[in-house]
């Protein structure tokens, strides 16, 4: 086999790729950003919160009511259980909504989420009277939702003075 080619140097063709050019040099081309190991997250360390402390919670809370959803008895899981569990999912969708929203415009989803909060409240009762819910899973949820309330409240309040003219 014969090579051709052989009388053409690949060296000159190759080496003005190898060094940087005036133009590179003076506009900084030849900057290599260099990542650290240290920005990335180590599995022993939790991820960071990106929600509201106020949606996180309703999140915990919500979390917890799905595990005892799941342990309703038949006759209030498909009734009363949807009805909570979509009361949570509102909730959930009224605080994020509001929380992206300028504070003029919060208000009305602060209001929506209060409502729902004291009707989940309601039916969190009924569920508990009806021998549904244990006493220490109402106690345990209705005091994360208490808390939930609390925080909305405060929130709608200080929307309120916010807003109001001075």
């Amino acid at each position: 086999m014969q090579l051709k080619l052989l009388n053409i140097f690949s060296g000159p063709l190759a080496t003005h790729k190898l060094f940087p050019c005036l133009k590179e040099i003076f506009q900084r081309y030849d900057t290599i950003i260099v990542m650290s190991k240290s920005d990335f997250h180590t599995p022993s360390t939790p991820p960071p919160q990106l929600l509201l402390p106020l949606l996180q919670k309703t999140k915990s809370a919500y979390l917890l009511w799905y595990e005892y959803y799941q342990t309703l008895p038949k006759t209030h899981r498909h009734s009363l259980g949807q009805r909570i569990d979509s009361l949570f999912v509102e909730i959930i969708e009224a605080l994020a909504t509001a929380s992206f929203l300028s504070r003029q415009d919060k208000l009305p989803y602060v209001r929506l989420a209060i409502r729902k909060v004291d009707t989940l409240k309601i039916f969190l009762m009924i569920l508990w009277e009806t021998k549904s819910l244990d006493n220490k899973k109402y106690i345990a949820l209705s005091a994360k939702i208490d808390e939930i309330g609390k925080m909305v409240g405060g929130w709608h309040g200080q929307l309120q003075k916010q807003n109001s003219p001075r």
